[in-house]
């Protein structure tokens, strides 16, 4: 497929988060990121903090003390793979997690040795996951194509570190790879591009939800849905976990329409998370 000419990308920090908008009504119950769902899976093993994370070395060793994000139980963290894979089972979105007519799409779920990294040529390939990484998984969805609209696919994504300190260098990696690549492949034949990114520590405008929580939203083409067309993803770290949802949109599809099904879905998870690590009263 002949894409019309590169995908240009600015990048601007902005006060954009619309998480804590929904999560305030959501009740208890899960990116794509570039490389995830599909064939592909969590957020990848960039370089370089930013910041707006905490540097690397702060909170060394994963301490279970929650910054009144939620009061967590030291023996609900997951330490070992299999307790992570059990936790992501708790956590990640289901297709009632985005709404009503969100089905599964085929592969459903990632393999859990596969890990995305944005490659010097910016493109996604898959490697087996960091040594900080306990678990991760990848749900693909979708919305069917109705008449006059073409189909929207989603990701939901749940990854486990053996520490907070590496969920956050996560976090500051995901903001180096948007800057250092201006266009991506996510695979063969689809690019995103053109995208305005935001960043929110816990307490900054109505961030509440979460320690850390960033937002893109861009343009994404693809040879079998042509484009451009809107694309979003969001992501939150809290304790050593990272949660995030992508949305691909495609003909006839709102921008409104997109950006809600993926906040549902990271509202969803986020009180999911908070219910699967916190002190029992």
């Amino acid at each position: 497929m002949a894409f019309q000419g590169p995908l240009r990308r600015c990048r601007y920090v902005v006060p954009v988060l619309v998480v804590p908008l929904l999560l305030a009504g959501c009740s208890s119950g899960d990116a794509d990121r570039p490389g995830a769902g599909e064939e592909s899976t969590a957020s990848s093993g960039g370089t370089g903090p930013d910041a707006t994370t905490s540097p690397k070395g702060a909170d060394a060793g994963g301490s279970s003390r929650s910054p009144g994000i939620v009061d967590a139980d030291p023996a609900r963290l997951p330490k070992t793979r299999s307790a992570a894979l059990a936790f992501i089972g708790e956590v990640i979105a289901d297709p009632d997690s985005f709404g009503p007519g969100v089905v599964k799409r085929s592969p459903y779920e990632s393999g859990p040795d596969a890990w995305p990294v944005l490659g010097a040529d910016c493109v996604w390939e898959q490697r087996k996951p960091a040594g900080s990484v306990l678990a991760t998984l990848t749900r693909s969805f979708e919305v069917p194509a109705a008449k006059g609209k073409g189909p929207v696919r989603l990701a939901a994504v749940v990854t486990v570190h053996r520490t907070r300190e590496d969920a956050r260098w996560e976090m500051a990696e995901s903001l180096e790879e948007t800057m250092r690549c201006p266009t991506q492949q996510l695979r063969e034949g689809e690019l995103i591009g053109s995208m305005i990114s935001g960043a929110l520590l816990q307490g900054e405008s109505t961030q509440e939800n979460s320690e850390d929580a960033l937002t893109e939203f861009g343009q994404f083409q693809s040879a079998e849905l042509g484009g451009p067309h809107h694309y979003a993803w969001q992501q939150a770290q809290t304790l050593q976990f990272t949660v995030a949802v992508t949305g691909k949109g495609a003909k006839g599809r709102t921008e409104k329409e997109i950006d809600s099904l993926a906040t549902e879905a990271l509202a969803t998870m986020l009180v999911r998370l908070e219910s699967a690590v916190e002190k029992q009263s």
